[in-house]
């Protein structure tokens, strides 16, 4: 049975088929440190916080990371910042692998198909992607997973527009980065990200206001909506400003690179538009008004939003790893297939 996995910024998903239901498992990608004790850390191991000991430091990790932080009053940490792993964090790499691994979980056979997501290398930054992602590749191999990284945009296409043919432009708004790809019959036309998402908005707005930026997090994911009805001054109001403001950002480079990349012109195709910071209420709206004013060379049929934009990802690499394990299976020769057959059961008689 294929898996799909959203390594993302701000949380980690996994997708698995059970029966005609996808089921998703979720952790917050961060963590906390507090000072070790024997009670502290017989209180994590009953209460099944996932955490880390470390010499004399314990790292909670995960879900649990926010609510310790807020006792303890201190920032919680990521181990990956801008959409990849974070060159500031040491423990960046032990952190996302327990995240991972609890996520995932074992393979349930030998060389299982996982698919996971990767960004694009973003055009306005010298940030590249290649070491997160040959990084995670590498954990997830160590694991027994036969893995397959998958362009993030495209995950978008393979969750979302099925019933156009694969065909659509598909936009990841993530916590570190957006990534963009637009996509014919399944084949990337283009594809790209830029470094901005949902941190670049709440760290604006946090120093627009004077609010730390865990508090502008939690406000954004409190039942936060796009109305522009908040008054000026406040943490709401600020968040909308930046909001409206990554949406010109985005909407200006795609309409630049589709320019740069040539598309044809007699194009029609669906918006899909998704990821954690797409769900306040009114961004699909907000979205479409938008780019209704842009300058895109193609016709675009219409802007939805992804029914649950915080599993789409992971839905979208769990479709392209099961049609990539089908493929696989129909190819394989008949001979192969008795040969199979045969030392399975040779190794049962044995």
């Amino acid at each position: 049975m294929a898996k799909g996995l959203d390594v993302g910024t701000m949380n980690i998903l996994s997708g698995q088929q059970d029966g005609s239901e996808t089921v998703f498992v979720q952790q917050r990608n961060s963590f906390v440190e507090i000072e070790y004790s024997d009670m502290a850390e017989q209180m994590l191991s009953r209460s099944d916080v996932l955490h880390i000991r470390k010499d004399d430091r314990v790292y909670v990790v995960g879900d649990d990371a926010l609510g310790f932080a807020n006792i303890f009053n201190r920032e919680t940490r990521r181990p990956m910042q801008h959409g990849i792993l974070s060159s500031n964090e040491q423990s960046a790499i032990p952190m996302i692998k327990l995240i991972t691994e609890q996520v995932v979980g074992e393979p349930d056979h030998r060389n299982e198909r996982l698919f996971f997501s990767s960004p694009a290398d973003p055009i306005d930054s010298e940030l590249s992607t290649l070491y997160h992602e040959k990084t995670v590749e590498s954990f997830l191999d160590d694991m027994g997973y036969d893995v397959e990284p998958i362009n993030e945009g495209m995950a978008v296409i393979y969750s979302e527009p099925a019933d156009n043919n694969f065909t659509g432009l598909g936009i990841s708004f993530g916590a570190g980065m957006t990534n963009v790809c637009l996509s014919y019959y399944a084949v990337p036309v283009m594809t790209f990200s830029v470094a901005r998402g949902g941190d670049w908005i709440d760290e604006q707005a946090a120093q627009a206001t004077g609010t730390p930026v865990d508090k502008v997090t939690s406000i954004k994911e409190d039942d936060f909506k796009l109305d522009f009805r908040t008054d000026i001054g406040g943490v709401e109001g600020a968040l909308a400003i930046y909001y409206e403001n990554l949406l010109d950002y985005v909407i200006e480079n795609i309409s630049r690179e589709v320019n740069d990349e040539d598309v044809e012109e007699d194009l029609d195709v669906p918006v899909v538009v998704t990821g954690g910071t797409s769900s306040p209420r009114g961004f699909e709206k907000l979205f479409e008004d938008h780019i209704e004013d842009a300058n895109i060379p193609f016709s675009i049929s219409g802007v939805e939003q992804a029914s649950e934009p915080l599993y789409s990802v992971a839905r979208g690499a769990l479709v392209a790893a099961r049609s990539d394990e089908q493929e696989e299976a129909t190819t394989q020769s008949p001979a192969t297939a008795d040969s199979a057959s045969e030392e399975e059961a040779e190794a049962e008689e044995e």
